[in-house]
Parts: structure tokens; C-alpha cells; sequence
């Protein structure tokens, strides 16, 4: 098993999650500005945690 392998699926799911929140917020709690604000940094970090976490799965090589 290789760590970065690991680390990368581990947060390709905190991305995953992240933007999962992010749409569960925009569509439920309307269009309070706190709400907006908090939506759109869960979904900046949602992003970058799945762009990094796909990006360390894909430069990874598997060595046996």
C-alpha cells in the first residue's frame, strides 16, 4: 500500500463531502448572507481538497 495513495483518497473524500455540504446549504437555508459566506468557503475548500486529492492519486505509480 502506498501513503500518498492513501492521503490522496483521503481527501478526494473531504472534497467530496465539502461540496456535498456546500449544495446541501445553498439549497436549504436561502439567501441569508452569513449562510453565503459560509457555503462558499466550504465550497472553495471542497474544491481544492478534491482537485489535490485526484491530482495525488493520478501522479502516483504503483511499485510492487
Amino acid at each position: 500500500m502506498n501513503l500518498k495513495r492513501i492521503f490522496g483518497t483521503i481527501l478526494t473524500i473531504l472534497g467530496i463531502a465539502g461540496l456535498i455540504y456546500t449544495a446541501y446549504l445553498t439549497v436549504t437555508l436561502g439567501e441569508n448572507n452569513q449562510t453565503l459566506k459560509t457555503a462558499l468557503v466550504y465550497g472553495i475548500l471542497g474544491l481544492v481538497f478534491f482537485v489535490s486529492g485526484i491530482g495525488l492519486i493520478k501522479t502516483t505509480k504503483d511499485e510492487s
